[in-house]
């Protein structure tokens, strides 16, 4: 099977320097695009590959790193983790998008358009040996000299070996941290309204029907049986002795 020529470019550095790939003939070529400097996957791949360096260039391989940022911007990235492999500014993202990578993606329900992260291996002879396409960038280095050793099934036992290994790997102590306070949360709202209606009845019961009602009924009746029959009968008692003593004499007997 014929393969396809990568198409020749020259690009700037991160050093201000023009690169062409013609003048990489004779080498074995890692160009990985990635979407943009300092970011977290992007800050992961290269420095996997910056780990990895020794190894490549034991295989006479050259790493490229490729983005639309320009040379201030991949200065400090590769000063900032000391990568020793050069970066290439694709200006405008053209090569990008001559190789159809500039697509439109999304985050968080917001649509952009960006980078796919993908990665060729370009043969001594300017021949497109392979290409990585929707890359994870954890494990990538390791893919790609896997296939440089071994070809694409070695590559792709890497791959495999390298995800069952983060499967297995225990969860770091920050997520395992979080568990038990999602769960002492739960336990509060449970309790939280039980407590409220207990309290509330409790109350009620105790003031209305002892204290009230009681007082009212004894008022009432100490006021209707002592202070009204006292009056009635103080009343009655002189008016009935004058009319009997002087109206009513009894006769005197013959």
């Amino acid at each position: 099977m014929e393969r396809l020529l990568f198409p020749d470019f020259t690009l700037l550095t991160d050093s201000g320097e023009p690169l062409s790939l013609a003048s990489l003939r004779g080498k074995t070529v890692i160009l990985y695009f990635y979407p943009k400097d300092d970011t977290s996957g992007c800050t992961m791949e290269s420095c996997e590959f910056r780990d990895l360096f020794p190894r490549f260039g034991a295989s006479d391989a050259v790493i490229l790193g490729i983005s639309p940022d320009d040379v201030a911007s991949h200065r400090k990235f590769k000063a900032k983790y000391n990568l020793p492999f050069t970066l290439l500014v694709d200006e405008n993202h053209a090569l990008a998008e001559q190789l159809g990578l500039w697509v439109e993606k999304q985050f968080y329900g917001q649509k952009y358009m960006g980078v796919a992260r993908t990665t060729y291996i370009i043969g001594p002879d300017g021949a497109v040996q392979h290409v990585f396409e929707k890359v994870n960038p954890a494990g990538h280095a390791d893919e790609v000299m896997a296939f440089l050793q071994g070809g694409l099934a070695a590559a792709q036992a890497a791959r495999a070996a390298f995800d069952a290994a983060a499967k297995a790997a225990p969860q770091p102590a920050s997520a395992v941290a979080k568990k038990p306070a999602a769960r002492k949360v739960a336990k509060k709202s449970v309790r939280t309204p039980a407590k409220k209606p207990a309290k509330k009845p409790a109350k009620k019961t105790v003031k209305k029907p002892v204290k009230k009602p009681v007082k009212k009924s004894v008022k009432k009746s100490v006021k209707k049986s002592v202070k009204k029959p006292a009056k009635k009968a103080l009343k009655k008692a002189p008016k009935r002795s004058p009319k009997k003593r002087s109206s009513k004499r009894p006769a005197a007997k013959k």
